[in-house]
């Protein structure tokens, strides 16, 4: 039997959830060899939406070291020496397979037993994959998920080999969005494939969706809504050829990359913390219903105060954020102190080409657009509002500046009452810099 480890404080999990909790742990004084990051990926923690936007660009690729957490916040990075001169230890291609949480201890495939006092699950989210589904021939070769530095890695190196071929993005989301601006702008061709009637269904309003799928067009990108793949066929190596449509079309492509979607990795607790809505269920300060357990980023089904609801949040915002509340509040117990209940305003965003876009809040009720949405416009600049009961509750804006990013968000956190929908669509973006 492999020997056995003890630490205070054990993260599982290497994220951004996982770098950001270490940060704060040195913030708030952990001693060296108390804490631990047991993770299954071979590099430190990064920061991963990197992974869909510069890392891929070819021509002005970014790369490891340059966005270690905590370059996304505008931190200093945390390169594999900053943890042990701080005396954290990073435990890297690591998977724990079992987790006894009345007995606090971990177990690793290859048998290794780590003890610890106070745990934080930080395991994250895995892609759903198609073969999941018993797609036929989802399993060829080149068709590629994204959730590694190493699945980016695969897609660069085939990125570069089948240059000027033709790639397929199966899913109309985040990853579909910009994947396609990456391929397009690295030489390939580009078909988007997806079921719903238009791009980013959870987040867009029809108005704000067709801004987008106009701009894609324009770039000579090919859309394709309302089907879903079906099958993929391949040559003598096993690599893909083309993709089958569920309408009966067939696509022909080099690469195929897969974005839709991904689920929390919550099997280890599975059966011995209380669940809720996919996730672990915790309280304002990511307590789970067992002592000294915390949940932290994509897996925390947590107590959203602003309405009144538990959500679960998968975004780079959430993870750090919750990462840094966690930390707090066990610092806080163990010197008998409280601090404040998580207090989120959710937040997404998006790069791609020349674009940008913020969102803020919640995207429910009515919605209202605003400014020029015309994908041919020089300088689109546009949004919409949400509202609900008299108030808007949601702001979303493309091509802001920092301060009208933050006066959106602002306006999300206050959710001013409105007189009226056409109010608000002759005001515009006047209505959120003036609070």
């Amino acid at each position: 039997m492999a020997e056995e480890k003890s630490f205070k404080y054990v993260i599982v999990g290497g994220g951004v959830s996982a770098g950001y909790a270490a940060r704060e742990f040195f913030k708030q004084g952990v001693k060296p060899g108390e804490l631990a990051i047991i993770s299954r990926e071979q590099v430190p923690p990064y920061e991963r939406p990197a992974l869909s936007k510069g890392y891929i660009h070819l021509d002005n690729k970014a790369t490891l070291p340059n966005f270690y957490v905590a370059a996304g916040s505008g931190g200093e990075r945390q390169f594999p020496q900053w943890y042990k001169e701080k005396g954290i230890e990073l435990i890297l291609g690591t998977e724990i397979v079992k987790a006894d949480l009345a007995a606090k201890t971990l177990v690793s495939g290859t048998g290794q037993v780590f003890k610890y006092q106070t745990l934080l699950a930080a395991t994250g989210s895995s892609v759903i994959r198609l073969s999941d589904f018993g797609v036929p021939g989802a399993d060829a070769k080149n068709i590629f998920y994204l959730r590694e530095l190493e699945d980016a890695d695969y897609l660069a190196y085939a990125m570069e080999t089948k240059e000027k071929g033709k790639a397929v993005v199966v899913g109309g989301g985040y990853i579909g969005l910009e994947l396609s601006a990456a391929l397009k702008a690295n030489n390939l061709e580009v078909t988007m494939v997806y079921p719903e009637p238009w791009c980013m269904p959870r987040l867009f309003t029809a108005g704000i969706a067709s801004f987008y799928e106009g701009y894609y067009a324009n770039k000579g990108i090919n859309i394709v809504k309302g089907t879903v793949a079906s099958g993929f066929s391949t040559n003598s190596n096993g690599e893909v050829t083309e993709v089958k449509l569920k309408d009966g079309r067939t696509l022909e492509a080099d690469i195929v990359i897969v974005g839709v979607g991904g689920r929390p990795i919550i099997s280890l607790f599975k059966g011995q913390v209380e669940e809720e809505k996919g996730g672990l269920k915790t309280d304002g300060f990511f307590k789970t219903s067992v002592p000294d357990v915390y949940a932290i980023g994509d897996v925390a089904t947590f107590p959203m105060k602003l309405y009144n609801e538990m959500r679960r949040v998968e975004h780079v915002d959430h993870a750090r954020k919750s990462a840094e509340q966690a930390v707090k509040a066990i610092k806080a117990a163990e010197e008998g102190n409280s601090i404040p209940e998580y207090d989120y305003l959710p937040y997404f965003y998006s790069r791609a080409f020349d674009l940008s876009w913020q969102f803020y809040g919640d995207n429910v009720g009515e919605s209202v657009l605003f400014g020029d949405n015309d994908p041919k416009s020089p300088k689109p600049k546009f949004g919409s509002y949400w509202i609900k009961e008299g108030k808007v509750v949601g702001a979303f804006l493309e091509g802001g500046t920092p301060d009208e990013n933050n006066a959106i968000a602002k306006l999300a956190r206050a959710q001013p009452s409105v007189e009226s929908l056409e109010v608000l669509s002759k005001e515009g973006l006047s209505f959120a810099t003036k609070i």
